[in-house]
């Protein structure tokens, strides 16, 4: 049997992808009157440098306007019924062209560098210093500006968490109970709310992957808002939950599945690209300008294309991490194989077995899955559905039920 939802949405648009259209198209209005500034300049005063590092920032906003337009039409066919799993994948497809194009700009720096090793030309020191650092001012005001709307919450023990999950939901008939990794403000605890808690009556033992188990008991909550666990999770909460308690008809176990997720899986590769755009100009502002402050200061001459050498090195090196990154996106490989591994373990809970399981990103924060189950029960899809919904990543399920041979 299978179940698929004709009524759901298929926008997978980033949280933020209109804010970061909008940070995108103002970066490009700063290099393009940077552009303008440069070039007229030069004009006016007869400075080749001055129009050459013009010129060099149109590739620049040229670069930004390929990440604008990208945001702009997976925003405005995110509905179109002819993409069927919708448009968020547009921004990995541009960051992968704007990876290749970054990589091409650094073949042409390195070649450039190689040619002054071997016929080196006059530098005008004076004239090429101001502007070298004009650039890395307006590429550093770039930046800021394109990661200003980001926000990254990090805990006190340095380590990142994506635990913006759904509660597990309990049912009882007093009424369904919530139960989730509780951390804001506070050392990681399980919390439980709803009515009819009895703390002397709740439990929960945590299995990790390597088979250890740690005994949970509960407090009332400060504030009344429900129970807390007395004990604090260790790191990485990356576990099964094995929720005990007594409740108004009864005994009342349930099973739950934690774990930390591909980061990966949330980013915006649109406009990575696009900060790693600017940053790969600001680290060649850097370089052009230790180069030419030692050309200038002890006559090493060499420096110049030494810096740009190891310039084009760095964009080489952000280049192929975008490239790995977004090609792997397209080509629909697995995204987080973290929740791949929970997945298949929140099934074979309960008995059942993953005949077929498939997982790809459709855009930053969402993922799709096609899952076969087989199971020698009575439960249908919708259980499964249900039992998934702890995953709030997976934005687009397919559930085909087997019955066990």
């Amino acid at each position: 049997m299978s179940d698929i939802d004709a009524a759901h949405s298929h926008v997978f648009l980033g949280a933020g992808h209109a804010e970061a259209e909008r940070r995108t198209w103002a970066v490009i209005a700063l290099c393009t009157v940077m552009m303008l500034v440069e070039i007229v300049g030069g004009a006016m005063f007869g400075s080749i440098a001055l129009i050459a590092d013009g010129l060099h920032m149109s590739t620049h906003a040229g670069a930004l306007l390929l990440a604008a337009l990208a945001y702009r039409y997976a925003r405005t066919h995110a509905t179109d019924p002819r993409f069927a799993f919708g448009t968020g994948k547009f921004g990995d497809l541009a960051g992968y062209t704007s990876a290749i194009v970054l990589a091409l700009i650094a073949a042409l720096i390195a070649y450039e560098a190689v040619r002054r090793f071997i016929a080196p030309v006059p530098i005008h020191f004076r004239a090429a210093l101001p502007i070298a650092a004009l650039g890395l001012v307006v590429n550093l005001v770039s930046a800021w500006l394109l990661v200003g709307g980001e926000h990254h919450h990090h805990h006190g023990s340095g380590h990142d968490h994506a635990h913006a999950e759904a509660p597990r939901l309990v049912a009882t008939s007093a009424g369904a109970l919530r139960f989730d990794v509780f951390e804001d403000g506070v050392p990681p605890v399980f919390r439980l709310r709803g009515p009819g808690l009895d703390p002397d009556g709740v439990a929960a033992e945590t299995e990790r992957p390597d088979g250890s188990r740690q005994w949970f008991t509960f407090v009332p909550a400060p504030g009344d808002d429900g129970l807390v666990s007395r004990e604090t999770i260790p790191e990485p909460h990356e576990f099964a939950v094995r929720l005990r308690m007594t409740g108004p008809d009864g005994p009342i176990e349930s099973r739950h599945v934690f774990q930390e997720h591909d980061h990966a899986a949330h980013r915006d590769n649109n406009m990575r690209a696009a900060v790693v755009h600017v940053m790969a100009d600001a680290a060649v502002s850097v370089m052009v300008i230790a180069g030419l402050g030692a050309a200038a200061a002890f006559g090493w001459r060499w420096m110049d294309p030494l810096a740009g050498l190891v310039g084009a090195g760095a964009i080489v090196s952000w280049s192929y991490a975008l490239i790995r990154d977004t090609g792997a996106i397209l080509l629909d490989m697995t995204p987080d194989a973290r929740l791949e591994a929970a997945i298949r373990a929140l099934v074979s809970a309960e008995g059942d077995g993953v005949a077929d399981l498939h997982l790809w990103r459709l855009g930053p924060g969402h993922l799709g899955a096609i899952l076969a189950v087989t199971t020698a029960g009575l439960h249908d899809a919708r259980h499964y559905h249900a039992r998934l919904a702890q995953f709030p990543m997976l934005s687009h399920v397919t559930i085909e039920v087997r019955p066990a041979v």
